[in-house]
């Protein structure tokens, strides 16, 4: 199942099958399709699995094995990628909590999101190779966005799974967090996320023209939040 929890302003989605490492199945996207459409006005976005063992272990594939034909395939293909699409984007940072192991569509599912924050002693890798498959859910191509054509090619292409030190020093995974504090430290980045205007940010770090950047400062600046918050710096002792 998959569940939707608010808090103030962040919406923290959870893939719960623990049944099943926490897999995509066919229900599981259709579950996703639901809660993204109730995220509302969200202005961060998490997403997570329930556990300690598995993030996302890829695509489920004792109900997946029943697709035969490449019509089949390219329908299944064609609905995840259009949840890591939507993923993608969301108008908010969207933040990947990595609980534990992203394997295969679990690190395209992980790559979908602005930002991953790895428990220390997870893994991620996208190993769909060792079943004689390729990425489908757009995972590749941002990968190659991340690390480098060259680096998401030889990852992708061997099924080389890194632990979590290993990903952040190449830029796959953006900070590693120790696992007794895991939950309580993504959970605080996630809530500072939400409570500033990082989405602005995002829009402009996303390719926003010179005169957009500007423009989304000039309306920042002028808010009630912006002088609320000078106001008490301006205020402190010196």
């Amino acid at each position: 199942m998959v569940e939707l929890e608010s808090d103030n302003g962040l919406a923290i989605i959870t893939i719960n099958r623990p049944q099943a490492r926490n897999a995509i199945s066919l229900d599981t996207m259709g579950e996703l399709d639901d809660v993204l459409d109730r995220v509302g006005d969200a202005r961060a976005l998490v997403i997570t699995g329930a556990g300690d063992r598995a993030f996302v272990s890829g695509g489920d594939l004792k109900e997946l094995s029943a697709l035969r034909t490449v019509d089949e395939a390219a329908a299944m293909a064609r609905r995840m990628r259009s949840i890591c699409d939507r993923l993608a984007e969301f108008p908010g940072p969207v933040i990947a909590a990595l609980n534990g192991h992203a394997l295969g569509g679990g690190a395209e599912f992980a790559v979908a999101a602005d930002i991953r924050l790895a428990a220390e002693d997870i893994r991620i890798g996208f190993n769909q190779v060792t079943l004689e498959i390729m990425p489908a859910w757009g995972g590749a191509e941002r990968l190659a966005a991340l690390v480098g054509k060259g680096r998401a090619l030889l990852l992708a292409g061997t099924g080389r799974i890194l632990d979590a030190a290993a990903a952040e020093r190449i830029g796959l995974v953006d900070a590693v967090l120790p696992r007794p504090t895991f939950d309580q430290e993504w959970r605080a980045i996630a809530r500072q996320l939400a409570s500033r205007p990082a989405a602005e940010i995002k829009r402009v770090i996303a390719g926003a023209t010179p005169a957009e950047a500007v423009d989304a400062f000039a309306r920042l600046w002028v808010s009630d939040a912006h002088w609320d918050a000078a106001d008490k710096v301006m205020k402190r002792p010196r």
